[in-house]
């Protein structure tokens, strides 16, 4: 028990650390993007690309980033569960939803001539 005690605060430095190691290596890609904008945008991709998969190793070494991964990791597991409609069932549910805006479209519009038509004969406006 004690030795984890010590051991905390010397992990907690070192996701600091590693945090600001992070963001300085993406302010300094910021930086480079911007001093090297006319290479080709393929180019600074490619470098945007692997300065990213370096970032993300760092944070994975963090107590942060694997709680993170670990919980990419359940939902993916998740997603699995979830019940996906079949095509015929998505149009079918499309078609429905469809029609009802028609439907409540035609309603709304009805209720709203017969207010234009009401307020305009209590007005006087309509003869």
């Amino acid at each position: 028990m004690m030795s984890l005690n010590r051991e905390q605060p010397q992990v907690a430095s070192y996701n600091v650390l590693k945090w600001i190691i992070i963001i300085s290596l993406f302010v300094l890609g910021l930086a480079a993007n911007y001093y090297y904008n006319a290479q080709p945008w393929p180019v600074r991709l490619l470098g945007w690309l692997a300065l990213m998969a370096i970032l993300v190793g760092i944070a994975y070494q963090t107590t942060e980033g694997k709680k993170a991964w670990h919980f990419l990791q359940e939902s993916r597991m998740e997603l699995r569960k979830v019940y996906w409609p079949t095509r015929q069932e998505t149009i079918q549910t499309t078609l429905v939803v469809a029609a009802m805006v028609v439907f409540l479209s035609l309603v709304l519009w009805g209720v709203d001539s017969i207010l234009v038509w009401l307020i305009g004969w209590l007005t006087g406006q309509r003869g």
